[in-house]
């Protein structure tokens, strides 16, 4: 596959990719992410995927991949949280339940849009106030969409309906199809 650009500054994005293999080059997209509310939850995740890769593409012209994930609870999205305050609120509010995790993606290539959603169904353990605490103290849920990471080594989550990589943030296997058949 030929190099790419990844239009997003996670780590977590940047290490799904090099597990599997890809070589490529950051250059977050700069644009305001705004949330379509009046669109299902899984095409919201689309669009500002969508909305990132065109703007890195437009500024490159080259190969362009872009994600966006969101995290939605009882019928409302969880964004970033803004304190740690916030975050240890989301984790109350999450703990022995589910929530569900969005995660639109884009390839742009040759000006074609190739995009599209995954999503997958996260049961919280209860979580004990002392949990709550370690987690949030660490600040692993400061940049992340409901305020959790499944990856940052703590009990958090119990059980997941789909993949995991959707949940850290990339669906990688429907991104893959997209990549290999551009090689």
């Amino acid at each position: 596959m030929k190099e790419f650009i990844l239009a997003s500054a996670s780590p977590r994005r940047r290490e799904i990719l090099k597990k599997a293999g890809y070589n490529f080059i950051i250059e977050p997209s700069g644009i305001e992410e705004v949330k379509n509310l009046s669109l299902p939850f899984g095409l919201i995740a689309q669009k500002i995927s969508e909305d990132k890769a065109k703007d890195v593409y437009s500024r490159r012209g080259v190969t362009t991949l872009a994600a966006d994930t969101i995290v939605v609870f009882e019928g409302e999205i969880l964004g970033k949280p803004v304190s740690k305050e916030e975050n240890a609120e989301f984790l109350r509010r999450l703990s022995g339940k589910v929530n569900v995790v969005y995660s639109g993606y884009c390839v742009i290539d040759g000006g074609k849009v190739f995009s599209g959603f995954d999503s997958a169904r996260v049961l919280f353990n209860e979580l004990d106030t002392k949990l709550i605490k370690a987690y949030v103290e660490k600040g692993y849920g400061m940049d992340k969409a409901g305020g959790y990471g499944i990856q940052d080594g703590f009990p958090l989550v119990k059980k997941i309906d789909g993949e995991y990589e959707t949940v850290v943030g990339l669906p990688i296997k429907k991104v893959s199809e997209i990549l290999e058949r551009l090689k």
